[in-house]
């Protein structure tokens, strides 16, 4: 099994096999990615406090169950445009951008986490889904800087795909290692390097995982290192690289001036370990 994700869309059944758990464990752990890092890092800055909302127009009442389900056939088109129209009409009918986060971007993901629970989409769909839910945010404005930005007792690791790709099943398997360790976990899914590079500066990280799938991606994979190296909190942070790539290719992290290459989950922790500093 590949470190951090794979080609190919995965089905629950697919999950369950490479993660080697029951279906409810492997439904679990997708669930909890989405409440308790995707929707947070969706809703992006500010904690928004929804007592303090202001008033909508009687012309447009807030979205209902059924928009919401339209906008998430939105969200995993093959048309990267429909959605944001989608969200742009509600913006001109009254809404503002609180209650779009809070209103309909967080029941969205939730949502398409329990089509996943359901096995009504796969895992691909799902992912797309919330890749394009990140991009509508990023639209928006919103910038996320709620993490911590120094040091502390408890390690953490964000794992992300490199840019070009929406895969989040490998990047979902490792994290759970991680977690089962004890780190703090972010599952970012920034579609740009911007986005990456911009999410650790925002917060600190002891290790940046990025999965590599195909061919294309090696060829801004040193720029991109160098660059969260450059503008990490963390000025000593460990990234390492896995994914698809590294199993077909002999190729060594220091040409991309990366800590380590890891193609096996369950030794990305001890690798990441192996690289922190000696205090």
């Amino acid at each position: 099994m590949s470190m951090f994700s794979k080609n190919t869309s995965a089905s629950n059944e697919d999950f369950s096999r490479d993660f080697k758990g029951n279906p409810a464990e492997c439904q679990s752990s997708i669930l909890s990615i989405i409440e308790s890092e995707i929707i947070p890092r969706l809703l992006k800055a500010e904690r928004v406090d929804s007592s303090h909302l202001s008033l909508v127009p009687p012309s447009r009442a807030m979205p209902s169950e059924k928009e919401i389900e339209t906008f998430v056939t939105l969200c995993i088109s093959q048309d990267p445009h429909v959605a944001q129209a989608f969200v742009n009409r509600l913006l001109a009918e009254g809404l503002n951008t609180e209650h779009i986060f809070l209103q309909l971007i967080t029941p969205a993901a939730r949502y398409l986490g329990t089509q996943w629970e359901t096995d009504r989409m796969d895992f691909s769909q799902v992912t797309h889904g919330l890749v394009r839910l990140h991009a509508i945010a990023h639209e928006i404005g919103f910038a996320y800087q709620d993490g911590p930005l120094i040091k502390g007792e408890i390690k953490r690791v964000m794992i992300a795909s490199a840019p070009g790709s929406e895969h989040l099943l490998g990047p979902t398997i490792v994290a759970e290692f991680f977690r089962k360790e004890g780190w703090q976990v972010v599952v970012e899914i920034s579609p740009s390097a911007h986005e990456l590079v911009q999410a650790v500066g925002n917060e600190w990280f002891d290790t940046v995982g990025l999965s590599v799938s195909i061919e294309q991606q090696l060829t801004d994979l040193s720029t991109l290192v160098a660059q969260i190296k450059r503008f990490s909190r963390n000025p000593r942070v460990a990234v390492l690289l896995g994914g698809p790539i590294f199993t077909i290719r002999d190729l060594q992290a220091a040409d991309f001036g990366a800590g380590g290459i890891c193609t096996n989950a369950k030794e990305a922790v001890s690798l990441a370990l192996s690289l922190q500093p000696n205090d």
